[in-house]
């Protein structure tokens, strides 16, 4: 290869066009290109991929260049293709790693059959700031849970586990973005800078790019922003020493757009060819769309101010990854795939299924589930199970399709999408329940339909461009005017029931009181109205989980259940440590979700109190339904260690189970407690776990559980600390 057409393969372009750009394609330009209306292509939906268009590309790329080189097309196809699936935040309520999995799978499948074969998901980065809008695209606010769910949807996209088959045509590269610490961007402002220590760094920040790397991931993405005063798309210690060296990763790293030219915005770079030297130096391998390496990169080999060795390095992982997706002997698309393929009624059934584990149930006062039934069951409508004769659904959202999407999700399409207000009409047709429907738009229409119904479905929330990349926001509280609409709802109706749509937490404390029931949905999808109506009805067993705590008020957040021990621990009735205006514990920890049971934890074991090196200890907690209904709770591991030499979290999360139980049914959920398991990063990155008490937790969230005491013992055989009481003790709490 010459040095212009090494170049090119480590050039991204933006929406070539085999005409406009024949000579590029000819000279070997450019060697991935992305499909994208923009840098802020989340908030809009445009004209799609199509294989033929893509085919077209390939065409030229492959016939009329010198090598013969084959495109590899890239699109964000982050929670689903035509088929969208709730948005990350949504899936992550689940805890489920293989309905994460099943998704990225189907939206692999759908985004192949047009040509795409590179996407830039998962995003990994923990978020535990509410007003940052691409928490939306987040696995929460736990580095355990964006781990196991975003190793889960690296082996979806690209078709199974240590890296999948990248050959087989349904699968697609993966890109574990963004590289690192992106989610902890001040005050919630997207793009702004961040200041972490080591510690924290490795143990939550680094740990879900470890698992995606463990996985397999094909591409890495680094970020946009600063850490330690110096962008990451220039951060030699992180990227080429500790990504590209001590994790050992081998694929390409992508720029994020435009990243390397706004090099010269940080002020680090005076001009594009000194960004293409920082960046090239520290390790980011394709520059996407600045262009900085076409101009200038060749001549810095030249001048002998580049090292041709961080050339080839950089093609060969290009190359190498063209290679193991098998772009050189099958470069081409079916065009008739894609209609066999997109929305499929398997793929539909997925979607709706998706939708109702993004249903987080926070609070019911004996009006759910809606029963349905060919005749009502009384003239007074008597409560939960029983069958209302006239329900009203309204609200903005009740109405709503395409802004049941959610944000990154340019190729669904609107009139795909089934609406809440559709789905109850579906679900009561040819019963004795009428359902009216509003938008809202007028109150005091909506009030007259609310007075004369049984039940009111009040459909409220965010709007998609309220959330997503560039849409910080400084309130997490409902937009301006819905609570009031729904306080005076509550004054006319008999049970109203309030749904809140969103793409991030919100603080919800104006509706602790308001209505009978409660609900939040993560912007659920295509199928979005079935999944709520089907958890409403008790279609669905209700077990979606929070994956960030709820605050009361935007002046708590951050706010994350994960936070480290104060020298004076909060005393709530005292006056040290608390907020002189409000609470300080969340409305909701991390984890709560109800179910239509009540499931009680005991009788927490381990099968020794001690842990040795090279052991396993089991912890077994009893789980009972007490309910009249079935129900599916995730039951949730979390450990703390009481001596360290550093502090650790007041609890952390180590693990989950989901479980079914039948009214009035026990059983017993197990988890393996290892050293591994128990062991943090120091600020070095080297994994260790310190000998001294732990507290081992089984619980429904992450405010309440089972506890027990388990000594770790290191290689000293001696326990440290071990006459010391742990703080706490064990029993219920």
């Amino acid at each position: 290869m010459t040095l212009e057409e090494k170049v090119g393969q480590l050039h991204q372009v933006a929406n070539p066009d085999p005409v406009r750009d024949a000579d590029a394609l000819a000279a070997g330009a450019f060697g991935t290109c992305i499909v994208a209306s923009g840098e802020h292509a989340g908030n809009v939906r445009d004209a799609g991929t199509q294989a033929e268009a893509v085919d077209a590309l390939q065409r030229a790329a492959v016939e009329t260049s010198r090598l013969g080189i084959p495109l590899l097309v890239a699109r964000d196809v982050i929670h689903g293709h035509r088929t969208v699936f709730p948005i990350p935040l949504g899936q992550a309520a689940s805890f489920d790693a293989d309905l994460v999995r099943e998704c990225a799978r189907v939206a692999a499948r759908e985004a192949t059959a047009d040509g795409v074969r590179w996407t830039f998901a998962p995003m990994l980065d923990v978020a535990q700031d509410p007003r940052w809008g691409r928490v939306a695209e987040s696995w929460g606010e736990d580095a355990w849970l964006a781990s196991h769910l975003g190793a889960a949807a690296v082996q979806g996209f690209q078709g199974g586990p240590d890296g999948g088959n990248l050959a087989a045509p349904e699968a697609m590269a993966s890109c574990a973005k963004h590289y690192v610490g992106y989610g902890l961007a001040q005050g919630g402002r997207d793009y702004a800078e961040v200041d972490v220590g080591p510690v924290t760094l490795h143990n939550r920040h680094l740990r879900p790019f470890r698992a995606a790397v463990e996985a397999g991931v094909a591409t890495v993405m680094s970020a946009f922003h600063t850490l330690d005063a110096t962008p990451m798309t220039a951060h030699v210690p992180l990227l080429r020493d500790h990504l590209k060296g001590d994790l050992g990763f081998a694929g390409p790293v992508v720029s994020d757009w435009d990243a390397v030219g706004e090099l010269l915005h940080h002020g680090l770079a005076a001009d594009l060819g000194e960004a293409a030297r920082l960046a090239i130096r520290a390790g980011v391998d394709i520059d996407m769309v600045t262009g900085a390496y076409s101009a200038h990169l060749a001549d810095l080999v030249r001048s002998g101010v580049v090292e041709t060795a961080l050339v080839d390095d950089a093609v060969t992982r290009v190359l190498g990854l063209k290679l193991r997706l098998g772009l050189f002997e099958a470069p081409y698309t079916d065009p008739a795939r894609a209609a066999a393929v997109h929305l499929t009624p398997e793929h539909r059934a997925l979607a709706r299924r998706a939708a109702a584990s993004a249903v987080v149930l926070l609070r019911n006062d004996g009006v759910l589930p809606l029963g349905v039934a060919g005749v009502a069951e009384a003239a007074e409508w008597a409560g939960a199970g029983a069958v209302p004769r006239r329900l009203h659904v309204t609200g903005p959202f009740a109405t709503a399709d395409g802004e049941l999407f959610g944000t990154w999700t340019l190729d669904g399409r609107a009139e795909d999408a089934v609406t809440i207000a559709d789905a109850f009409r579906e679900r009561f047709a040819g019963t004795s329940t009428e359902v009216t429907v509003d938008d809202g738009r007028f109150v005091d229409a909506t009030l007259v339909a609310a007075r004369a119904a049984d039940v009111v479905v009040a459909c409220v929330g965010e709007h998609p461009m309220r959330s997503g990349e560039a849409n910080s926001v400084t309130s997490v509280e409902l937009p301006p005017g819905q609570t009031e609409v729904l306080e005076a709802l509550a004054r006319v109706s008999r049970h109203l029931v309030v749904v809140v749509l969103t793409g991030r937490p919100l603080a919800l404390e104006r509706l602790e009181h308001l209505g009978s029931a409660l609900a939040l949905v993560f912007h659920p999808g295509v199928e979005g109205g079935h999944g709520v109506v089907d958890v409403l009805t008790g279609d669905v067993v209700p077990s979606g989980r929070l994956p960030a705590s709820l605050p009361w008020t935007t002046g708590q957040v951050p706010l994350h259940h994960d936070h480290l021990p104060t020298g004076r621990p909060l005393d709530p009735d005292g006056p040290v440590g608390r907020y002189r205006d409000h609470r300080d514990t969340p409305q909701y920890p991390f984890g709560f979700g109800l179910g239509y049971g009540a499931v009680v934890y005991d009788g927490l074991s381990l099968s020794a109190g001690t842990l040795r090196p090279g052991e396993v200890v089991r912890a077994s907690a009893r789980l009972t339904n007490l309910g009249e209904r079935r129900v599916v709770e995730t039951a949730q591991l979390y450990a703390r260690a009481h001596v360290a030499p550093v502090s650790r979290p007041v609890g952390e999360l180590a693990g989950a189970r989901r479980v079914e139980l039948a009214p009035g049914e026990t059983t017993v959920v197990t988890f393996d407690v290892d050293h591994h398991l128990l062991a943090r990063r120091d600020a070095t990155g080297r994994e260790r776990c310190d000998p001294g008490p732990f507290t081992i937790r089984v619980a429904p969230h992450a405010g309440a559980g089972v506890t027990a005491r388990l000594d770790v013992v290191g290689p000293s055989g001696e326990p440290d600390g071990a006459r010391r009481p742990a703080p706490g003790g064990g029993g219920a709490t």
